[in-house]
């Protein structure tokens, strides 16, 4: 289902002759996308919140473009938003059966079960999705600037200014900035509480930390220099990339490299 929107989506928004006459998504195609969005939800559902979950990078990274796809859905209801229904709905359709695939590590004992801990995992998704679609904003907005640049006309011209889409970016880099900075904060105590030290300087810790910093940056740059059109696509991706190592990365290389849990 997600296939056959993302090739709707790009037919009738991306090629040059489904564009006129569009204004954001109609009833049908919003209803459309919420009934993979639900089965979606409810196959991590059983598969996070069982009575033996799992989890590892590909429950990760379906978690990451669930939240994905549920942010860009509600945000269409303020914004008009075309031309990024096939920028995540595709990557939502590769992420959906890979926990089928690499079902991932099994959670138990008593610590999987504590509350601290669900909070940190549930900030830590939420900051992943947050950050998937200012990416995605971030290389709509690079794609938009770059035809204007080179043809004189809007790729879509039924998008919102381009410094409204701006805003718009850092706002949702500024709040999954927050959920980044929680994260951090709860996985200190969690991790305080079930190892006796604040801080594990493994991988996870160090490429999470370098992300913080990096979007720390990003932010200070835009409010100190104003950083903005590709300078704020490259620190976006740069901290994006570092946030997927920090956990999918790592679980990745362990579960499918060298075949570890």
């Amino acid at each position: 289902m997600y296939v056959g929107l993302a090739w709707h989506f790009w037919h009738s928004r991306w090629r040059r002759e489904g564009r006129e006459g569009r204004a954001g998504l109609r009833g049908w195609e919003r209803a459309a996308i919420l009934v993979p969005l639900a089965l979606h939800g409810g196959l991590l559902y059983q598969g996070v919140f069982s009575a033996e979950p799992r989890f590892g990078f590909a429950p990760a990274l379906s978690v990451m473009m669930f939240l994905g796809v549920a942010l860009y859905w509600a945000e269409s209801l303020f914004y008009d938003l075309e031309g990024m229904q096939p920028l995540v709905l595709p990557l939502a359709a590769l992420a959906a059966p890979l926990p089928a695939l690499f079902p991932g590590l099994a959670l138990s004992g008593a610590h999987a079960q504590a509350a601290e801990f669900k909070l940190h995992l549930a900030l830590a998704m939420m900051a992943y999705g947050l950050f998937v679609i200012a990416l995605l904003h971030a290389t709509l907005m690079a794609v938009v600037e770059r035809q204007l640049h080179r043809k004189g006309t809007l790729a879509f011209p039924q998008l919102p200014p381009l410094l409204t889409l701006e805003a718009l970016l850092f706002r949702m880099i500024g709040a999954a900035f927050v959920f980044l900075t929680l994260t951090l904060i709860t996985g200190i105590a969690f991790s305080e509480t079930l190892f006796g030290r604040a801080l594990r300087f493994d991988h996870k810790t160090v490429f999470a930390v370098l992300s913080w910093l990096t979007f720390g940056l990003l932010l200070a740059g835009r409010w100190r220099y104003g950083w903005r059109g590709r300078t704020a696509l490259r620190w976006t991706l740069t901290g994006f990339v570092m946030l997927l190592l920090a956990y999918v990365g790592s679980r990745f290389v362990l579960e499918v490299l060298l075949g570890r849990s």
